[in-house]
């Protein structure tokens, strides 16, 4: 009895005299971007869209090749866009909402300009689309070739809510969407800046020939889904098939380049 009382007190000595550790803490994830993250529409402060009078513009896409998406990607054995040709992309944007070219569900615009562009101070190149306000938004992902054969995408963010669909008439934030084309009304272009793809391997942001569009969809069905460069999907309006226009997906009105080879 006395030696089990006697190795109790030696066990509670140690106990209350050994050092006190505290514990790592766990390492946190880094936090996302809030929806408030990026510049907001035209007229609102910081806003960065160029517009299509922007004394900066040095030329503007000379060809365009458009391969069209379907009308709703649901039905992709359904009919294609029909809307606009591709004279609508090339020269100057303006600010008349019909002069555009849709491209549908996941379809492509593909452009070409007098002068490679290059990297230069700020942005270097805009996209235009035709909303005809602030929120009424159909994206698209730029990409960008040196050589026809391999494409680079600039890293996109969607910040949009998934749990719901975003209808045909239906409206985002801009300030949730970042490197994403069509974020400006009719008449102010979605600035891009090659600096953010000095990285890449496979272009020389120097020596720019082809900017390539490609329609976002922006279902939130996981079968035809597209994703920004977080992986989040991109919910943007869905379906946006017009049947008495026969448009739909993005409508390009022409891409403005703020440097290029001549320039430099």
């Amino acid at each position: 009895m006395l030696l089990t009382e006697m190795a109790f007190s030696i066990l509670l000595l140690t106990c209350c005299t050994r050092e006190s550790v505290t514990p790592e803490p766990e390492p946190q994830p880094a936090e996302e971007p809030q929806p408030t993250s990026f510049c907001g529409g035209v007229g609102t402060e910081g806003c960065n869209a160029i517009s299509c009078t922007d004394s900066s513009i040095v030329g503007w896409a000379v060809t365009c090749t458009v391969v069209r998406g379907p009308v709703d990607i649901a039905n992709p054995d359904g009919p294609k866009v029909r809307y606009g040709d591709e004279s609508m992309a090339i020269g100057p944007a303006t600010t008349n909402t019909q002069r555009a070219v849709s491209l549908g569900d996941g379809g492509t615009a593909t452009l070409t300009f007098e002068y490679p562009i290059r990297n230069g101070a700020g942005p270097d190149f805009a996209v235009f689309e035709n909303p005809f306000n602030n929120t009424f938004l159909e994206l698209g992902f730029v990409e960008v070739s040196t050589d026809g054969e391999r494409y680079v995408r600039f890293p996109s963010t969607s910040l949009t809510q998934t749990e719901t669909q975003v209808g045909t008439n239906g409206y985002l934030d801009p300030t949730c969407i970042n490197n994403l084309a069509g974020k400006y009304k009719v008449g102010y272009g979605t600035p891009f800046d090659l600096e953010e793809l000095r990285d890449s391997t496979g272009i020389n942001i120097d020596n720019i020939v082809y900017v390539r569009i490609v329609d976002v969809v922006g279902t939130i069905d996981p079968q035809y889904a597209r994703y920004d460069a977080r992986g989040h999907m991109v919910n943007d309006p869905y379906p946006t098939a017009d049947t008495i226009w026969a448009s739909g997906g993005f409508d390009l009105t022409g891409v403005a380049v703020l440097h290029d080879r001549r320039n430099q």
